[in-house]
């Protein structure tokens, strides 16, 4: 970096140009080039060493006037422009200055990106508007005979539609795809073995989406993800298999309760489902939506409660007593209480004075990420089965080998040696 200019040649700048009609003529006297001498006055003028009587440079205005015995001298600053607006809807995520070799701002180039909060209302507003045109599922029947006692929840989390995984880098291929498939024939597989309960709970426990945005990033953090497919494809994929979820359900089930929780990779994408969902199925007695906007769910069962939260905000940990506190009057008045989780793709369980909290694991192949990061958890979901008198009585857990043969489960890439070989 070049030294500062000394007060004494920014002072010599001023006086010369005070006598000379222009600043070509006082950069010749001096022996120096125009804009090093036009430098020097900068200088003088934001040091206040510009007398009065010198017009203000260019580009710059009055700061002070400063009494000295050698007379009144004046400093000026640059002149600001106008206030930065933000773009509406836009908000300010970062900026790069361009300094010069004295480290001073030369300009400013300010970076917007949509704003979370602001994308999600949008996101919020449009569905809003959809839901009155949304063709309604009409009524189907329901099966003939049921376990009046007996409630089934169907657990799935972190399944990450649109999430791509090559299986030489993290073991295990996943696309689009593969998602879809696993998704519908592990339910196919867990509707089948699970007892003919009254009702289904469809625990979607979150980050069904694995972006949630045209960007395939996080919407908090903006990581970077390992994306399949466009947003649009992701989004279609999605209505369709749990539309397709749903049906299957009804045909086992008297009454099919639809839970879309929030999750740290699907904020807005959450909302827009269940509002969706909550619309299609307005006219089907038989299906009820939770459609709140909390993050933590909850569904009474005669004596038994059951909660749901993704696991972004609350762990396996502490979760039971948010549960317990959010839901007072529901958990005073249950026996028996069970907390589902999800987040880390594990699995693990804890028992505390309140409920029993469990945490799952995923259906979905591990990312480059958590696979370069060297979580080694599994990979599974579970059909619970519970009654309304004494709580869970059985459960099914299904692992993707047992629901999907190996053909289904790779990938349309170069991962088969046969497929890379020429000739």
């Amino acid at each position: 970096m070049k030294p500062q200019i000394s007060n004494d040649l920014a002072l010599e700048a001023a006086i010369m140009r005070a006598a000379c009609d222009s600043d070509s003529e006082a950069a010749a006297r001096l022996g120096i080039a125009r804009s090093t001498f036009q430098n020097r006055l900068r200088r003088a003028a934001e040091r206040g060493l510009v007398a009065p009587g010198r017009e203000t440079m260019p580009g710059y205005v009055i700061k002070s006037l400063t009494e000295a015995p050698t007379g009144t001298y004046i400093k000026q600053q640059k002149e600001h422009g106008e206030p930065y607006k933000p773009t509406e809807g836009l908000a300010v995520k970062g900026k790069t200055t361009l300094i010069d070799a004295e480290g001073r701002i030369i300009t400013q180039h300010i970076m917007e990106r949509h704003d979370a909060a602001a994308q999600r209302a949008a996101f919020e507003a449009t569905l809003e508007a959809m839901k009155e045109t949304l063709p309604r599922i009409q009524p189907v029947a329901a099966p003939v005979s049921v376990q009046d006692d007996l409630l089934n929840f169907y657990g799935v989390t972190d399944n990450h539609f649109g999430m791509l995984s090559w299986r030489e880098e993290t073991g295990s291929d996943y696309d689009l795809r593969i998602a879809e498939q696993l998704f519908l024939d592990w339910f196919a597989a867990a509707i089948a073995q699970s007892p003919q309960a009254h009702t289904a709970v469809l625990g979607q426990i979150g980050d069904v989406m694995h972006h949630d945005s045209m960007e395939s990033v996080t919407p908090a953090h903006r990581h970077v993800l390992d994306a399949d497919s466009r947003l649009q494809k992701v989004i279609r994929v999605v209505i369709r298999c749990l539309r397709q979820v749903v049906d299957m359900l009804l045909q086992k089930h008297k009454h099919v309760h639809v839970v879309m929780a929030s999750g740290n990779h699907d904020p807005a994408s959450s909302a827009w489902l269940r509002e969706m969902f909550a619309a299609i199925y307005e006219n089907e007695p038989r299906v009820s939506v939770d459609n709140s906007p909390s993050l933590y769910y909850a569904y009474e069962w005669g004596d038994t409660a059951l909660f749901m939260h993704h696991g972004h905000k609350r762990n396996i940990g502490n979760v039971d007593v948010t549960f317990a506190g959010m839901f007072r009057e529901l958990f005073g008045r249950t026996k028996y209480a069970y907390g589902h989780v999800g987040h880390l793709h594990s699995d693990e369980g804890r028992k505390s004075g309140l409920m029993y909290i469990e945490r799952h694991e995923t259906l979905a192949a591990p990312d480059a990420y958590a696979a370069g990061g060297g979580w080694l958890s599994g990979r599974s979901a579970k059909v619970i089965t519970y009654s309304k008198k004494y709580g869970e009585v059985g459960r099914h857990t299904l692992r993707p080998e047992m629901v999907a043969g190996a053909s289904r489960m790779q990938a349309a890439n170069d991962n088969n040696p046969e497929a890379r070989r020429v000739g």
